[in-house]
């Protein structure tokens, strides 16, 4: 199982040769051929390494991380090295100044999952700083629970699929429906609707406006609407004000299961702040036109409505407002919790949205409490690293940034995730020590102090299922552990040995024993459900299980039916279009209802007079984030090695560029090459950028050098989406492009770095 679908490997000499997806997945993924030649590519870290001048000048802040060169140690030595220095932090500074800053997507399985792992070691050590939320979903997290009362609960318990194309007569979709983004889900998908989903919605007569700058965010035959970038939540509220002032908003909704709408309207009519919110304003802010506006709004009234908000249109400035905004709008409908009506959030965000939910728990690997209050949101790695001691505002609260020595990462890849990498690379330089588990030579191993040499999911057994997914999987191992690679429960058995704690972080099992013991306990909650599931053996022999599911769900129809007894858990135990919690705050970029504000990185900003192009960087379609970009999917979308940039061809012919030119795509933070594509079904003024190409520096030395490969986060802004949430706001970046001239660097990223023997 892969988190982008689950598959059966062919091996020669340890190395995947061929893959053939599951059968029974009637739309699998064509990322799954990054996995050939994965095992033994010459990015793998082949054994443990110590950067030369942490060994030979000990721990402490240096700027050559990601310069420096390695030398070759011994597992004992390895063990030895880092259970010192990390007895050494937490005897002289504290748990606290640890961060354990894993992520969570380096293995769809169960027990072999990164961060689990790291987690668990770090708080049996004594504890850890650790991370709210995710890059994904930063301000979806914080404010979704204050207006909905959950945030799970919108994805895992999300209106179904089969409902939508059944019951759905109009479905509006801020952000599109990207199939692209529904290949992956995080604990592996054994199965992919969505395309199948929507074309029977179409079938059945049911219309889909797909309102984004992009063509392709959605499948099939649609409307579109491709307003300015970053300009939708004015669109939802001029939709609002058509159906404020022409009666069409369902008051009675309003009123029983809503709280603070009147104080809303004032503001949407222009009551509160002189501004009335008309189609008018909304076209002269997105460039739609007016009547298109006010006349979808209409539409919406007409029938069964499903308002959906992708998690791209919260990845920016501002990006609480755009799911409050579209709950707000849905409840002014009144169909939440109506068959195919309502809102939905991330429907083409993953495959999790919009499939049914399996009803018990999964199993999962117990990782204890963690004896370490202090946390950050995930976007702020390089606040906290940058500015120990500093207060802070995030979800109501006055917060301090810890004084953080030792960073501990096993999974994931921030080079991928955060943004102005630049910045990002100046705090890194500022710990005693940088620790990272990785199988590859990713830019954040090449920034570690001591490199630890992963396992990839093909060479470890495992268990793999997810909330939204029908199957437990299991995960056989396809290929032998490469060279001198460890499992990283292997590696933090031994640590923790070497600390004191070895008997309790393994309670005496070998990982073999781990999965017959979590699985035990998941068929103890299965078999309580009345379902006969067979010994362990047997389901190892069988290679996978098909759960029970829920079907047919609708989001808060529970609520809908009775109110008071499914009250949700906001203050009100309703909807809260307007919030007295967020209000009381007093931020000046979250107010205590959606609120429209301008962005820095828009198109009608002052900015835009000095770099005129909108990027932007979404995920791409050839690979997970920056998973297995050495790839022959990820790589055949490469332009002379580059990652491919999307242009108008009015853009580029302003610009003198033609396809499958290397254009330096740059402003004032930094720049990158990336290699031409001309599409016409951009909107004029925007470009496209796909996150995940391994970050590869003209000049390793320098924080701010030229990116040759083609990553935005060069590019892009470190500030949160507001005071509130602090999200990720990697979404959207402006630029200048223009014709690289001179000789093409070679392209280094997949590379390893010099490695001395001991």
């Amino acid at each position: 199982m892969a988190h982008w679908g689950m598959f059966e490997a062919e091996t020669v000499d340890g190395e995947v040769t061929a893959v053939h997806p599951f059968a029974g997945d009637g739309d699998p993924s064509p990322i799954l051929a990054n996995a050939v030649g994965s095992v033994r590519h010459r990015s793998r870290i082949t054994g443990p390494a110590v950067r030369r001048g942490w060994l030979e000048n000990g721990p402490g802040p240096s700027e050559a991380r990601g310069a420096d060169e390695f030398v070759s140690v011994g597992w004992d030595e390895l063990t030895e090295l880092l259970a010192t220095e990390l007895r050494r932090v937490v005897d002289r500074h504290g748990n606290r100044a640890i961060y354990g800053g894993s992520y969570g997507w380096s293995s769809p399985g169960r027990f072999h999952h990164a961060q689990s792992q790291v987690h668990r070691f770090l708080k049996m050590l004594g504890g850890y700083t650790r991370s709210e939320h995710s890059y994904s979903l930063g301000a979806t997290g914080v404010i979704m629970p204050r207006v909905v009362g959950t945030h799970w609960k919108m994805f895992a318990r999300s209106t179904n699929w089969e409902v939508i194309a059944r019951e759905t007569d109009l479905m509006v979709c801020f952000g599109g429906v990207p199939l692209k983004n529904t290949a992956v889900n995080d604990g592996g998908t054994s199965h992919h609707p969505t395309r199948a989903a929507l074309d029977a919605l179409r079938a059945r007569g049911g219309r889909i406006v797909s309102i984004s700058p992009l063509a392709d965010d959605v499948h099939g035959e649609a409307e579109r609407l491709a307003p300015r970038p970053g300009t939708d939540v004015a669109i939802m509220l001029a939709c609002g004000y058509v159906l404020a002032t022409e009666g069409l908003a369902d008051r009675d909704f309003l009123d029983r299961f809503t709280v603070g709408y009147d104080k809303f309207e004032d503001y949407l009519l222009g009551r509160a702040d002189g501004i009335a919110k008309t189609p008018d304003w909304a076209a002269r802010l997105s460039g739609l036109p007016a009547d298109a506006i006010a006349g979808l709004a209409r539409r919406m009234a007409e029938g069964r409505t499903l308002i959906t908000v992708t998690w791209s249109l919260q990845r920016v400035q501002h990006g609480e407002q755009a799911p409050w905004a579209g709950v707000t709008l849905a409840a002014m409908l009144g169909q939440i919790g109506l068959p195919g009506g309502g809102f939905g959030h991330g429907y083409g965000s993953m495959n999790e949205t919009g499939l049914a939910p399996v009803p018990y728990p999964l199993p999962t690997l117990f990782q204890g409490q963690n004896p370490v209050s202090d946390s950050i949101p995930v976007a702020a790695i390089s606040d906290l690293l940058l500015g120990p001691g500093q207060p802070y505002d995030f979800d109501g609260e006055r917060r301090t940034f810890p004084d953080i020595r030792l960073v501990y990462w096993a999974g994931g890849n921030p080079f991928h995730h955060h943004q102005d990498i630049g910045r990002l690379r100046r705090a890194l330089a500022r710990p005693d020590t940088v620790v990272v588990h990785d199988p590859y030579w990713t830019p954040m191993a090449k920034h570690a102090d001591i490199v630890v040499p992963s396992t990839t999911s093909l060479e470890r057994e495992d268990l793999s299922c997810t909330r939204n997914d029908p199957l437990l999987v299991a995960m056989h191992a396809a290929a032998p552990r490469y060279a001198d690679a460890r499992d990283d429960y292997d590696t933090f058995s031994a640590l923790a040995h070497r600390l004191g704690f070895g008997q309790r972080f393994t309670e005496g099992r070998t990982a073999r024993q781990w999965l017959e013991h979590m699985y035990g306990q998941w068929r103890g909650f299965v078999t309580a459900d009345g379902v006969d599931v067979p010994e362990f053996a047997e389901f190892w022999r069988l290679g996978h299980l098909r759960m029970r599911t829920e079907e047919g769900l609708t989001l808060f129809e529970d609520f809908r039916a009775d109110p008071d007894a499914n009250a949700l858990r906001t203050p009100s135990g309703r909807i809260e279009i307007f919030s007295s919690d967020i209000d009381g705050f007093g931020y000046d970029d979250c107010a205590g209802h959606p609120t429209w504000y301008e962005p820095e990185e828009w198109l009608g900003g002052e900015r835009a007079r000095r770099f005129p192009l909108h990027l932007i960087a979404n995920q791409p379609k050839t690979r997970l984030h920056s998973q297995l970009d050495h790839g022959a999917t990820s790589q055949s979308s490469k332009v002379q090695g580059r990652e491919p940039i999307r242009l108008h061809p009015d853009d580029a012919a302003e610009r003198g560029l033609a396809a499958g030119e290397v254009v330096r795509v740059f402003n004032d933070r930094g720049a990158c090459l990336a290699g031409v594509v001309l599409d016409d079904g951009l909107m004029p003024g925007v470009v496209q950028l796909s996150t995940g190409a391994w970050y590869d520096p003209l000049d390793p030395a320098d924080p701010n050098s030229l990116c040759v490969h083609g990553n935005p986060n060069v590019l892009t802004a470190d500030v949160g989406t507001s005071r509130l949430a602090r999200g990720c706001t990697g979404q959207h970046v402006l630029v200048q492009v223009e014709r690289f001239v001179g000789e093409l660097p070679p392209i280094r990223a997949y590379d390893p770095p010099v490695i001395r023997p001991r």
